[in-house]
């Protein structure tokens, strides 16, 4: 096929000079100069009849609202869209969840635990977005640094239900020395709620029998983020 030419559902690379498909550009520097319609076009692989996976793309990022957007929409949303379909959506699905990953783990590398701002930085590229409360335990060891991230248990909008079994047996499984406990509030409102704290009284006492200390629970949220430690020491300052 000539250059400028495209045929119905063509490929990404198949449109414009070799400088001006976002494949090839992407394979020679990693992608840092493209637009992001480009880099979802790649990801789409081909368009549709009569039209090429860039129009498609930049069709898909304007009816989402944007790359952001389209990270956190559901696969069942996306592929809803025409020309996305099942396999596409959960392609992009994976794609954004592979890089929320990539950055979550990367950040965990060598990652201290030390205050309630480490946590938060450590968990919300992995929340952010959800529209779920999730319940995580990091598990730290001696120098209070991660040895592993567990999701406990998913719940809906307003809540999630935890068992103090379900909490502690996989940080017995890795070895934890110590363990912070995390959800999120899809609200945005990062105020514990009093089930927050009563949890939170439960699953130290159920620590210190096992030999995990919990040393903090962190409710996190687009908001901020506020330490249930934090809040039942000022209680008993007070």
């Amino acid at each position: 096929m000539r250059a400028g030419r495209e045929r119905h559902g063509g490929s990404v690379a198949d449109v414009g000079p070799t400088h001006e498909r976002p494949r090839e550009r992407l394979y020679a520097d990693a992608g840092a100069d493209l637009s992001d319609a480009e880099l979802l076009a790649v990801v789409l692989g081909t368009g549709t009849r009569g039209k090429s996976a860039l129009a498609l793309a930049h069709e898909i990022l304007a009816d989402t609202g944007g790359v952001a957007a389209l990270g956190r929409a559901a696969p069942q949303a996306l592929a809803r869209h025409v020309g996305v379909g099942h396999a596409r959506a959960a392609r992009l699905a994976a794609a954004f969840a592979l890089g929320r990953r990539a950055l979550l783990r990367d950040r965990a590398r060598g990652a201290t635990m030390a205050e309630p701002r480490h946590v938060y930085d450590h968990v919300w590229p992995r929340l952010a977005g959800v529209e779920q409360e999730v319940f995580l335990m990091i598990a730290v060891d001696a120098r209070s640094a991660v040895v592993a991230d567990v999701e406990v248990a998913r719940g809906s909008l307003t809540g999630v239900e935890v068992h103090p079994r379900e909490v502690f047996r996989p940080l017995i499984r890795i070895g934890a020395t110590a363990a912070i406990a995390v959800h999120n509030h899809p609200s945005g409102d990062p105020t514990p709620s009093h089930e927050d704290v009563v949890l939170t009284e439960r699953l130290r006492d159920v620590g210190l029998l096992v030999g995990i200390p919990l040393l903090d629970h962190v409710v996190v949220a687009a908001r901020g983020f506020r330490s249930v430690a934090d809040l039942l020491a000022a209680g008993r300052a007070s």
